[in-house]
């Protein structure tokens, strides 16, 4: 069965389509500012004012939401963590960890005092955090440590952090290595026991694999929206630092004049700076979705969102309740532009207060449910949208976000929070030798085992990807994932989704960690989103992928981009707004060059490791990957052949281990 699509382009209106809030703070017509909707929250009940988004009242600090502090320890446990510590300096766990004469040293030695001062007095960890900050140059300056590890910054989560790390072992090392720029070596992956992870072995031979119906339905992939609801039209758009586009943002060559007035919707990064999705970005991008794809009145079947909702603000600018606003309103905006089909989504590392950070409910007391604050929100506000039910809005209240829908197609979907292997999440960098510290993969693994048990295939949702470069993803925990997915594939896991990139890209995984990487050993693919935000240097774009309704496997996926540079001249008329036009289809790129593939072949682990192979030989086809890579912007740079050589071993690299392993 052939499915149909709209049209190649599309151009939104230039004008704002009014309708799509109720009411507004402001004059939605202009064209000289973004829209500021009026935002009620069903699930907390209040309505969001217009102070929180208002781009000429952005607060210099947020004071309203407190990371809670943990309780004082016993002089017991300062006794016992400290000839932990002791020991540890005497004997080190690993032979890379030398304590004299080097800045690994230097660097994990300045963390003891820290680690007891913490666990002594925590009321008083902001002078600490500050203190460790300026000593480690962890962010550049005195100001910036303040801002950025003071009251209101990150001082509570790294007094937690580092009561609970062993500074003088692995955990020291990795944030020497991770946020010391560099004063470690990284401490490399752990061995992992996977004796008794698995209640069963992987069957042999697999179970009769399921029939394709023949039958395509249509599924919609967006990720990184980073809406900026105080996006000033007219700003400068070519600032020197934090995001542009906002009311005080200056170019240091130019602080008195604006060099680069930031267009109504969007605009590249210049120099240093960021600039995320105005409203007038986000809702021509929604507008183009029904009509390109060909699901106007009708919808798609299901969307999946990859996560990272919020935009890229400082620190000291973010607060709950913007969080909680971006929250309402985009997955307000997926109900009322998409169609009936639900959203299955994921949370990124932005989508949290502060950013990137989650904490594991192993650390107990009251420091079980410090998140909690979000993970019930935003499943009240999935199942108010009718996307989830009750039981699985639960789930994901308790599961740090995560859960698993079972479809009555026999499709099950299991979103993860990334944060879990995130390297900027603090939370990681205690106990990290164990691989799961959260339980998040636990919790996946006895997902795929229910869903082998009953013959259902899977597909992964999750933001930050687990390989690839391996700069996002924490090593122990991507490995231990990688075999997770060798131990369900091919004949469960169907299809892996990820974003946080912001680019289109995708990796492979294969049998036994990847010693053997062919053809015959690929086991499953993750497709990385291409995000709405044209952050960083890139253009616009979403992706649709034709799925077979019964296997689950992807027969072909269509890309649709918009070019940010054509945006500064729609500024001075509303007849004409942004426009989207069909970037390539998968199949017709890159089938040409895996003989023998039909058109009904899925593109799965198999058919990408076969493209890989054709890179090897013709780089114009690497070429033409790297050029999608960017959604075709026109910032990027020639890739030599060192250069190519380089992208197809992180193209197979699933876990950030096989990436360091084998790609440097």
């Amino acid at each position: 069965m052939v499915v149909s699509l709209g049209p190649a382009t599309f151009t939104a209106p230039g004008a704002f389509p009014t309708s799509i809030f109720n009411s507004y703070y402001n004059n939605p017509t202009e064209t000289v500012s973004q829209v500021q909707p009026i935002i009620s929250d069903p699930v907390n009940n209040v309505v969001y004012p217009l102070s929180l988004t208002d781009p000429d009242t952005i607060p210099p600090i947020d004071t309203q939401d407190p990371t809670p502090l943990p309780p004082p320890a016993s002089a017991e446990a300062i006794v016992a963590a400290a000839i932990r510590q002791i020991q540890l300096i005497a004997s080190p766990s690993l032979s890379s960890s030398p304590f004299l004469n080097n800045t690994c040293a230097a660097c994990q030695a300045a963390l003891l005092p820290a680690k007891f001062a913490f666990l002594a007095a925590p009321q008083l960890g902001a002078n600490i955090s500050v203190a460790l900050c300026e000593t480690l140059n962890l962010a550049g300056s005195a100001q910036a440590c303040e801002v950025g590890f003071g009251q209101f910054g990150l001082s509570n989560v790294l007094v937690q952090v580092i009561s609970n790390a062993d500074v003088a072992g692995y955990d020291g090392q990795a944030i020497c290595s991770t946020f010391g720029n560099g004063a470690c070596p990284r401490p490399g992956t752990s061995s992992l026991d996977l004796s008794g992870w698995f209640a069963k072995p992987k069957p042999d031979p697999f179970p009769e694999p399921r029939k394709p119906s023949g039958q395509r339905i249509k599924v919609l992939h967006l990720s990184d929206f980073h809406i900026d609801p105080r996006y000033k039209t007219g700003a400068e758009a070519n600032c020197t630092s934090g995001l542009c586009c906002r009311d005080g943002a200056v170019a240091q060559s130019s602080p008195q004049a604006t060099l680069k007035p930031a267009p109504r919707f969007g605009s590249y990064l210049w120099q240093l700076a960021r600039s995320d999705t105005p409203f007038s970005l986000a809702l021509a991008a929604l507008e183009s979705i029904p009509v390109l794809t060909g699901t106007e009145g009708e919808g798609f079947n299901f969307t999946i969102y990859t996560g990272d909702l919020v935009s890229h603000d400082s620190m000291n600018q973010l607060s709950r309740d913007y969080v909680l606003y971006t929250e309402t309103l985009v997955y307000g905006l997926f109900k009322k532009s998409l169609g009936s089909g639900p959203v299955y989504a994921a949370l990124g590392n932005h989508d949290t207060q502060q950013s990137a950070q989650d904490s594991p409910h192993s650390l107990g007391g009251n420091l079980t449910d410090q998140f909690s604050w979000n993970y019930d929100h935003v499943a009240g506000l999935w199942e108010q949208e009718g996307w989830i039910d009750g039981p699985t809005a639960q789930l994901a209240r308790a599961n740090y976000g995560g859960y698993m829908v079972q479809r009555a197609d026999g499709l099950r979907v299991i979103t993860l929070n990334t944060d879990f292997w995130y390297t900027e999440n603090f939370f990681n960098y205690f106990n990290m030798t164990n691989p799961d510290q959260s339980g998040m993969l636990r919790f996946l693994t006895d997902e795929l085992q229910d869903a082998e048990d009953a013959g259902d295939r899977v597909w992964i949702l999750g933001h930050v990807l687990s390989g690839f470069s391996g700069g996002d993803g924490i090593e122990n925990p991507t490995n231990l994932f990688y075999q997770i997915v060798d131990r369900f594939s091919p004949h469960v896991i169907a299809n892996i989704f990820w974003g946080h990139s912001h680019e289109d890209h995708f990796q492979i995984y294969y049998a036994n960690n990847g010693t053997n990487m062919s053809a015959e050993t690929a086991q499953a693919v993750s497709w990385i989103g291409p995000s709405i935000t044209p952050l960083t240097n890139l253009n616009s774009g979403f992706r649709m992928y034709e799925v077979d309704s019964n296997t689950f496997d992807i027969l072909d996926a269509f890309t649709w981009t918009s070019d940010v540079s054509s945006f500064p001249a729609l500024d001075p008329q509303l007849e004409f707004g942004p426009t989207y036009a069909l970037e390539y289809s998968t199949r017709e790129i890159y089938a040409p060059s895996v003989p023998g593939w039909g058109p009904n072949d899925p593109l799965n682990a198999t058919f990408w490791h076969r493209v890989t192979e054709a890179m090897e030989t013709n780089s114009t086809l690497v070429e033409t990957f790297n050029n999608f890579f960017t959604k075709q912007a026109p910032f990027g740079s020639p890739c030599d052949a060192a250069c190519q050589a380089q992208l197809i071993c992180f193209m197979r690299s699933g876990s950030s281990p096989i990436a360091f392993q084998n790609c440097f």
